[in-house]
């Protein structure tokens, strides 16, 4: 049976209810408040979600609960916000009343410089102050991972988010003492409706369930499915390509589901890399540090998994560790279903093992064995909010007499896709995990890539990195020393 049709965009502005028939694909959220309603707090940046100038509060429902957290506006589509409560910096302080508390805080500690970058900190700080009342240094730090400050001075806004506590109360916020009110203002905005916003090709669409999804992309399968669009977002903004139609999948509960049983985890292709974290350091303990170096706050917040493997880059973060871990992905083309390893599913440079009117439904990720060692190095130019020029995972299981039993070594950055290497697998398969294996297997690695030269990283660069990270892989496990990894070059020293 067909869903029913809702014609109109219907969202929360602040203290005000929103309602768009009239909204074009590719109109972002920052676009929206400068333009259309001139809340000029909201700055434009680096429209690619880098800087953070342009951070808002998006909160939406979870399992019933709601929840707020930090996005960047700039490459947030406004179809994208049926049902979301959209909070700007206008809000925090009543006209004519005293500053918010973590307004109040950025003054008191000069936080603010330049002033360019200040509503953006606020609005961080803000999302992390309503979670965390007395954040440690550590939390402070990767909450602000997603902000910029040109002017150099982090030490006084981290100061300011020390502080934000002694001078006001969040149990008496706004967004807290009223959250109940909005999640039923909230609630009474889903109606269950697929939602057609726009004509023709100029199309935005929301399916009322994964089934209705299922119905609309089979029938439409050259429309773009957009879920967090920290990816889309930039070929609208630097690339000004056109888009539509577009299916948004952000609000799809049933794609935001996790679950673990006794052989694994399984995470809806819609879970963002924030929802997936909790499960995800549980059991995968060795993938927190590169988790939290997956962008900053804002993108881990609307970034999904799912979405990152069905991207297809060659440098997505989480296809190395999840080949390694032997993960699998659950396709869906209406009401059929197949899956396949993960590393098959990865054909050619932007060509993934996906039929038209295909999507990833879901992502399967196996616990390791008792006897796996696992590992898994990003290496960038900067610490945060980088993407790799290499990113290598490993898994190896040795058998009673040190020798390996089982390996697989994945890489992102050396090729078209993210891709094993092969060569070098064999290379150890059978023989000792000692240093004389893995220089036979390091040598080897020539065979398994011809990485490219770019502005990231040359190709020679790209390679010995690669064959160092599997030394470093080797240190590690054997515990014959203490590993430090210079960053900028990738070596064990």
């Amino acid at each position: 049976m067909a869903a029913e049709i809702r014609n109109t965009i219907r969202f929360l502005l602040n203290h005000e209810f929103v309602e768009l028939s009239d909204v074009s694909p590719v109109q972002t959220l920052l676009d929206f408040l400068r333009l259309d309603r001139r809340l000029r707090g909201t700055k434009e940046g680096c429209a690619e979600g880098d800087c953070g100038a342009c951070t808002v509060l998006v909160g939406h429902l979870a399992d019933g609960q709601l929840k707020y957290e930090t996005v960047n506006a700039c490459i947030r589509f406004v179809g994208s916000l049926d049902g979301c409560h959209v909070v700007t910096v206008e809000a925090l302080a009543a006209p004519g009343g005293p500053l918010h508390p973590v307004q109040q805080a950025m003054v008191d500690t000069h936080a603010s410089q330049c002033g360019f970058c200040t509503p953006g900190f606020v609005m961080s700080l803000y999302g992390l102050w309503m979670e965390n009342p007395r954040p440690t240094v550590e939390a402070i730090e990767r909450a602000l991972q997603g902000n910029l400050c040109r002017c150099t001075g982090y030490a006084p806004i981290i100061r300011a988010a020390e502080v934000v506590s002694t001078i006001g109360e969040v149990g008496k916020d706004p967004l807290v003492a009223e959250r109940e009110a909005i999640g039923r203002k909230l609630q009474a905005l889903k109606d269950g409706k697929r939602v057609v916003v726009g004509e023709g090709g100029e199309r935005s669409v929301l399916p009322a369930s994964v089934d209705d999804l299922a119905a609309v992309y089979e029938a439409e399968p050259d429309a773009r499915l957009v879920a967090g669009a920290t990816d889309v977002g930039l070929w609208v903004t630097k690339f000004m390509r056109d888009i539509a139609p577009v299916i948004h999948l952000g609000h799809l509960d049933e794609l935001r589901r996790i679950s673990v049983d006794a052989a694994g985890v399984t995470l809806g292709a819609g879970v963002s890399y924030t929802e997936a974290y909790p499960a995800i350091v549980e059991h995968f303990p060795q993938l927190a540090e590169l988790w939290n170096r997956i962008g900053g706050e804002q993108v881990r917040n609307m970034g999904t998994v799912g979405g990152n493997i069905a991207n297809g880059s060659p440098i997505g973060d989480t296809p190395p560790p999840l080949i390694a871990l032997g993960a699998s992905v659950t396709l869906r083309k209406g009401g059929n279903r197949r899956s396949l390893p993960l590393e098959n599913f990865f054909i050619d440079y932007g060509k993934q093992d996906r039929q038209p009117g295909e999507f990833v439904e879901s992502v399967r990720i196996p616990f390791l064995a008792a006897n796996a060692r696992f590992a898994v190095y990003k290496i960038t130019k900067r610490l945060d909010e980088d993407i790799s020029a290499v990113c290598g995972a490993f898994r190896i299981d040795l058998d009673v007499g040190g020798r390996v039993a089982d390996v697989v070594i994945a890489y992102g950055g050396m090729a078209g896709t993210p891709k094993r290497a092969t060569h070098a697998e064999a290379a150890l398969k059978g023989r000792a995990w000692d240093e004389v294996s893995i220089e036979a297997a390091a040598a080897a690695m020539a065979t398994d890539y011809t990485p490219l030269t770019d502005w990231r990283a040359s190709a020679a660069y790209r390679l010995l990195v690669a064959q160092n990270l599997l030394r470093r892989f080797h240190l590690e496990t054997t515990g014959t020393e203490t590993v430090r990894l210079d960053r900028k070059v990738g070596m064990a020293v």
